[in-house]
């Protein structure tokens, strides 16, 4: 306990002399700052101040440099070629040109267009009126073709022929009595009427 005691003690001096030599510090810096001495020790360790004023120079905008000039190739002319046409020349013949004085002829003029008409048969028979009896009975059926001819004026020139039977010969004969009543309206040839031959087909049929 005593111990204890002793280094309390000593402790406590410790810090008694601590808290004086704060003190006195204290009591030194307000005398120094009050009478001048700080001052005159703070313009000594401070050396002249030297202040640059360093003046900013805006620069201001400039306009951009103008564009260079255009450089034109100045247009280049090509004369056009020279085209030659080498045209022959036809030489002088100096063969011996035929003349006479013999009068020709002018060609002769086209044959003119021959105008022609057909015949027309005036009247129009009827082969059921030259049946025969006896092939209707018989049920005879068939065609006869024959030929007759007419003149000028129109009328048979001659008895019709059978060009083509038709297998009956009272068919055949009938059909002849009709070719003989024909009577014709001949045909012309630019106006003119002409003799004219032609062919009928006599069809006999029952009904």
């Amino acid at each position: 306990m005593a111990a204890y005691a002793r280094h309390d003690t000593s402790f406590f001096s410790q810090r008694a002399l601590f808290f004086i030599a704060i003190v006195l510090i204290h009591i030194f810096l307000i005398w120094a700052f009050e009478s001048g001495l700080a001052t005159r020790i703070i313009h000594v360790a401070d050396g002249p101040l030297e202040t640059n004023i360093v003046q900013e120079v805006k620069q201001h905008d400039l306009p951009p440099p103008p564009p260079p000039p255009k450089m034109e190739k100045p247009p280049v002319e090509v004369p056009p070629p020279d085209v030659v046409i080498n045209v022959p020349v036809e030489a002088a013949s100096t063969a011996i040109t035929n003349t006479t004085s013999k009068h020709v002829e002018a060609p002769p003029p086209p044959p003119r267009a021959v105008v022609r008409t057909a015949a027309v048969a005036l009247v129009k028979l009827d082969p059921q009126n030259f049946y025969p009896p006896t092939s209707i009975r018989m049920n005879e059926t068939g065609t006869t073709l024959i030929k007759y001819c007419w003149g000028v004026d129109g009328k048979l020139s001659g008895v019709p022929s059978v060009e083509k039977s038709s297998g009956s010969s009272r068919l055949d004969e009938a059909a002849i009595r009709l070719g003989n009543q024909e009577r014709m309206k001949p045909g012309t040839v630019d106006g003119q009427p002409v003799a004219a031959c032609a062919n009928l087909s006599v069809k006999f049929t029952l009904q």
